[in-house]
């Protein structure tokens, strides 16, 4: 890993790794869309200021991919692909769970019982891997920053979620936690 970032243009680069994700997330998106969502005017400064940061991190780190090589033929590649792999499949049952739930139901099923947040958390590491398959601190800075941010913004999320949901979404957030792990025992009362 070298303290100054890579920057080389050429074909075997983190692009290659960022374009699914590209098109999982206009995938979701869309079906987001479809789903009632926080109005504008009464998100929080601190959130839409968190949200701005976030996206124009993405975005800054989507064309850094361009010229960021991969380190093919090294045990770190092999390590940050199956990391890649694996949160990548997350993502992806994430959105399937997303989709086929209907919009007026709570998403709770599939890879969302054993988080609340299933893209972001494999944002986060889809992120770190992809620093990981390129030895980049730079991307595993984006990583944390990106995990920084969020905190926020969920925090937001989770408020809207219990304001519309009520007592369904008290008793989804006391069993499944917030990023990734074991769900949660039901409470007995």
């Amino acid at each position: 890993m070298s303290l100054i970032p890579a920057f080389e243009l050429g074909l075997w680069n983190a692009w290659i790794l960022i374009l699914p994700i590209i098109i999982v997330s206009v995938f979701g998106a869309k079906t987001l869309s479809k789903r009632k969502s926080l109005e504008a005017s009464s998100v929080p400064k601190k959130v839409k200021t968190a949200t701005i940061l976030y996206f124009s991190i993405d975005l800054l780190s989507y064309a850094y991919s361009i010229f960021l090589p991969l380190k093919l033929n090294t045990i770190w590649f092999i390590i940050g692909l199956l990391v890649y792999l694996l949160f990548m499949c997350f993502l992806i049952l994430g959105v399937i769970n997303f989709a086929s739930t209907p919009t007026d139901k709570l998403v709770t099923k599939g890879v969302y019982s054993i988080s609340r947040n299933p893209s972001y958390v494999s944002d986060v590491f889809v992120k770190m891997s992809i620093g990981i398959a390129c030895l980049s601190w730079l991307f595993l800075l984006i990583a944390i920053a990106d995990f920084v941010l969020l905190r926020t913004i969920i925090s937001a999320e989770e408020q809207f979620l219990l304001e519309n949901y009520g007592s369904d979404y008290r008793d989804y957030l006391n069993r499944t936690p917030r990023w990734i792990g074991i769900p949660k025992s039901e409470k007995k009362e």
